[in-house]
């Protein structure tokens, strides 16, 4: 069996550092390693617009700027293909046929559902669009016949649901889909990024992101209002590295090398959190280093960005190739459902035949 890649964003903002860390730089990686046979990578406008159905405007002006994030963290169009959800209309067909084989109550089981539906008040006023939206992200996953599917621990239920549906759906039907495995980061600080306020998720909603996009200033400035311990508030004071913020990217971020080059006066981040917890260093120190260490992994990001900048016909060109590619692998996942839900009337010549002998006689 092919080892197939299939994941992607909603094009509701640009893309932080929460996307970086639990997805974006592990697909890059990926994408390098030699080890997949195809990756698809999904800027999903549909699923974006079941809770922004009222504002088409900001779907529409993200798709590039998620675009541009993609390549300018080094996804390559000539080894990944890039699409715009949307424009697949074979996704929406095979959502359709999935919602048969989902129960209401199983989806309102849904952790990240809730959580989401939570996040955003929708309480009883819940888009039916949104609501599903697991059923979809089904439907792109099997699309593609995608074997793995990296993504942060946040969308766990949201895969297994969807290996239900293909168990369901190969019950009923015979072997057609292909169930995916999840891929987590293998940093565990990496597995839900905080946000710069200590929250538990890094949301654009929220306000407390570090965008990949962000000048050097606005990072710096970022980084020295992060939340830390608030009851280190002398330099001398003991202080709180569990659920401080500072620390937690520090530990998704910091490298030996890091220490070499930016704060040589310690030999690593088990030195540095054990001064931090017996008092006598302060957070603005702390926070330098970060900071450091943040400039240095997003100044080529940064440079790469402008680049592509330069030529944004270039970038939407290329996201039309990606979707016709990835429209064309759609289109024969939907053949080969229908051919086994015995729904392809007009390619069935047995079926034609059988119909016509029958009434011939």
């Amino acid at each position: 069996m092919k080892k197939i890649i299939l994941t992607g964003d909603r094009p509701t903002g640009r893309l932080h550092l929460g996307h970086y860390v639990g997805s974006l730089k592990r697909r890059v990686e990926l994408q390098n390693s030699g080890e997949f046979d195809r990756i698809f990578i999904m800027i999903a406008d549909a699923q974006a617009l079941t809770d922004n159905a009222d504002n088409p405007g900001k779907i529409r002006d993200n798709i590039i700027e998620v675009a541009l994030d993609y390549l300018s963290c080094g996804l390559d169009p000539s080894r990944s293909t890039i699409f715009i959800q949307s424009q697949i209309a074979e996704l929406c067909e095979l959502t359709f046929y999935y919602m048969n084989l989902v129960t209401v109550s199983r989806l309102q089981r849904n952790p990240t559902v809730k959580s989401e539906i939570q996040m955003r008040n929708f309480e009883t006023s819940i888009p039916v669009g949104f609501f599903t939206y697991p059923i979809s992200q089904a439907s792109d996953i099997t699309a593609f016949k995608a074997t793995t599917v990296p993504v942060g621990e946040d969308q766990e239920p949201m895969i297994e649901q969807t290996r239900e549906i293909v168990r369901k759906f190969n019950s009923v039907y015979g072997e057609t889909l292909v169930e995916p495995e999840i891929l987590l980061p293998d940093n565990s600080a990496c597995l839900r990024l905080p946000g710069t306020d200590g929250k538990a998720k890094m949301s654009k909603s929220l306000g407390n992101c570090i965008y990949l996009s962000d000048t050097p200033e606005d990072v710096r400035k970022k980084v020295m209002g992060m939340f830390t311990d608030p009851g280190h508030i002398k330099v001398e004071d003991p202080g709180q590295v569990e659920g401080n913020t500072v620390f937690t990217y520090l530990d998704a971020f910091s490298r030996p090398e890091h220490f070499t080059e930016f704060l040589p006066d310690y030999a690593g981040l088990d030195e540095l959190k054990e001064h931090y917890r017996r008092g006598g260093l302060g957070d603005v120190k702390v926070k330098k280093f970060l900071n450091a260490i943040l400039q240095a992994e997003l100044e080529p990001v940064r440079q790469r960005r402008k680049e592509f900048e330069k030529d944004i016909p270039g970038v939407y060109e290329m996201l039309r190739k990606g979707t016709e590619t990835a429209r064309t692998v759609a289109a024969q996942t939907l053949a080969e459902v229908r051919s086994a839900m015995r729904i392809n009337y007009f390619d069935d010549e047995e079926l034609i035949r059988s119909q016509a002998e029958k009434f011939s006689r």
